[in-house]
């Protein structure tokens, strides 16, 4: 399954509302960091069928960060059935994100 780009507009059908775990993963464009986590993040969102795989740009969508109370990135966030079941702040193993979301 494709990478969904999150927006204040899509957040609540894609994340709140979605019947399968989802990983959120906060990023922006100029991070070392999150450039080093994409391909993870790509390969668990085309591996991991039963888990939908999203992303949020921060600096468009400062609101969304705030909410999550996103300090530093990359910055992880589990959800299942609309709620925050996990987080993770920085670079980490592919294990890490799975086991974020199992």
């Amino acid at each position: 399954m494709a990478v969904v780009k999150l927006t204040t507009d899509n957040f609540e059908q894609e994340v709140m509302q979605a019947n399968q775990p989802v990983l959120v993963d906060f990023y922006a464009d100029w991070c070392g960091p999150c450039k080093m986590m994409g391909p993870v993040v790509e390969e668990i969102s085309n591996e991991e069928a039963g888990v939908k795989v999203c992303k949020i740009n921060i600096d468009e969508q400062i609101e969304l960060a705030q909410r999550y109370g996103v300090m530093s990135i990359p910055t992880f966030i589990s959800f299942k059935n609309g709620e925050v079941a996990g987080k993770q702040v920085g670079a980490v193993p592919k294990s890490r994100l799975l086991e974020l979301v199992k």
